[in-house]
């Protein structure tokens, strides 16, 4: 998470990673993307619609390109190029930004994407082969690239959620007892 004073404490209730996740708590209201550049016009695009109050917050210089610039223009999405150093908040809620030359923002929620951090070393004792992004590399069926481990759930995909886990986490069942009984007959 950014080392940035109230980030973790708003992390999860109104500083939140996924509008398909939270954007139908957050629609109608003062909302921030904490991004720049291609992620910040990606979450724009998808956010536009829950709120005709979005801001992105980019923390220095933005990096836009002109088409970008137009299309966020057109839908009326300021860019604020500040640094930001806290998010003002109560018990998570956020009620201002606040920018290192001491201007505020109010918002209601901020979007923010944070790393992907696999949380158990078992993936790589096991010689599981990672993505890019450092998710456990698997294929439809949810196998790794080592015989006989599957994963599934958020240590594989971006789309982290607990239907996406749960889903995953029947497929994986069906499969291993598939296997399991086919190589037993």
């Amino acid at each position: 998470m950014p080392d940035i004073k109230g980030f973790a404490a708003c992390w999860g209730i109104s500083v939140i990673h996924c509008p398909y996740c939270h954007g139908y708590e957050f629609r109608g209201q003062k909302t921030g993307i904490m991004a720049n550049g291609e992620r910040a016009f990606h979450i724009a695009s998808l956010v536009n619609n829950l709120t005709d109050e979005l801001r992105i917050l980019t923390s220095g210089k933005a990096d836009f390109n002109d088409e970008q610039i137009i299309k966020l223009q057109k839908n009326n999405i300021k860019i604020i190029e500040k640094e930001i150093a806290e998010i003002s908040h109560e018990h998570g809620h956020i009620k201002q930004v606040i920018f290192n030359d001491g201007s505020k923002q109010s918002f209601d929620a901020v979007y923010a994407a944070v790393p992907f951090i696999q949380h158990s070393d078992i993936p790589v004792a096991l010689g599981c082969e990672l993505t890019e992004q450092g998710h456990i590399k698997v294929d439809m069926l949810y196998k790794t690239s080592i015989a006989n481990v599957f994963a599934g759930g958020d240590n594989t995909s971006p789309m982290r959620s607990v239907a996406n886990a749960v889903a995953a986490g029947n497929m994986i069942g069906a499969v291993v007892n598939s296997e399991m009984t086919q190589e037993r007959f």
